[in-house]
């Protein structure tokens, strides 16, 4: 009776450890970042015409992209999130293990490659290029004062992946280009800001950690400021009502966080996703304009 109950018990401790790990990795793959990317870059393909096939494949690139870089963070920070204690990491709290969260990355990234060059050379090269850049920033330039350069370029590489797939391949709008980078300065400072007291305990000392947190939480809305004047006035076509009012909404939102925050620590980080947000929609809303006259 005892023995025959033991092949039930292992499957079942299999099952509960499979389950724990594929919950671990969900983690770790920082799950909130990488499908508001992927659903960004997907929306972005199908207003700028691509079929529901193009969107799938671009759907596809940018995920398994996205997860091999949110892997690779976490495993590069195992030390440094255990010194931390951060015990919320998936690593840190025996989710996972560091060699399973590696092994994931590195597949995840072999996958991005033919699914990326699926959308052509030119759009997979470009977007290659852009999570090249994020895994240079996971190995060596976090803790560097370029820590900024890596996010510029991988955001500044969507909107080329998107149009450089379209019939033609046209190249994208210099407007559109330099916004999504000012977009992705917008976001590394935001992603760091929580984590700045603990990564200068550690020895991270990047673009933001420089600053401080005072200056991060001040400035985290100009560049996405800046990111909406861009794609307000960049287009050759006269700005509408639609977009004078969305200028002005990111310009609302920003002053609010600048004065807010004095009595609020939490109010220019509202701010700047307030001011993302109006961003996205305005590039939505350009759609087949992002690309090159």
């Amino acid at each position: 009776m005892t023995t025959s109950r033991h092949p039930r018990l292992g499957r079942r401790a299999a099952l509960r450890a499979g389950l724990r790990a594929a919950l671990g990795l969900t983690r770790a793959c920082h799950p909130g970042p990488t499908v508001a990317v992927t659903a960004l870059v997907t929306a972005l393909a199908w207003a700028s015409g691509r079929d529901a096939a193009g969107c799938a494949l671009v759907a596809a690139a940018v995920l398994s992209g996205q997860l091999s870089i949110g892997w690779c963070n976490d495993a590069v920070d195992a030390g440094r999130d255990t010194a931390a204690g951060r015990t919320g990491k998936p690593v840190v709290d025996g989710a996972v293990s560091v060699r399973t969260v590696w092994i994931a990355a590195g597949t995840a990234l072999a996958l991005c490659v033919p699914l990326s060059l699926a959308s052509g050379p030119a759009a997979g090269a470009v977007h290659l290029t852009g999570v090249a850049a994020a895994w240079v920033y996971d190995l060596r330039l976090k803790a560097t004062v370029l820590s900024w350069l890596p996010y510029a370029v991988g955001f500044g590489s969507l909107p080329g992946f998107v149009t450089l797939g379209l019939p033609g391949n046209p190249w994208p709008a210099w407007w559109a280009v330099l916004a999504a980078a000012l977009l992705g300065c917008g976001a590394h400072l935001a992603n760091v800001l929580p984590d700045i007291p603990a990564d200068l305990a550690t020895g991270v000392r990047g673009w933001p950690q420089r600053l401080g947190t005072a200056r991060v939480r001040a400035l985290i809305p100009l560049p996405l400021l800046l990111a909406t004047g861009l794609l307000v006035l960049g287009p050759p076509e006269p700005p509408g009502a639609g977009s004078w009012a969305a200028l002005a909404a990111a310009g609302a939102f920003t002053v609010a966080g600048l004065l807010l925050g004095r009595r609020s620590p939490r109010a220019p980080f509202a701010a700047a996703i307030a001011v993302a947000a109006v961003d996205v929609l305005l590039l939505l809303a350009q759609g087949t304009a992002l690309t090159a006259p």
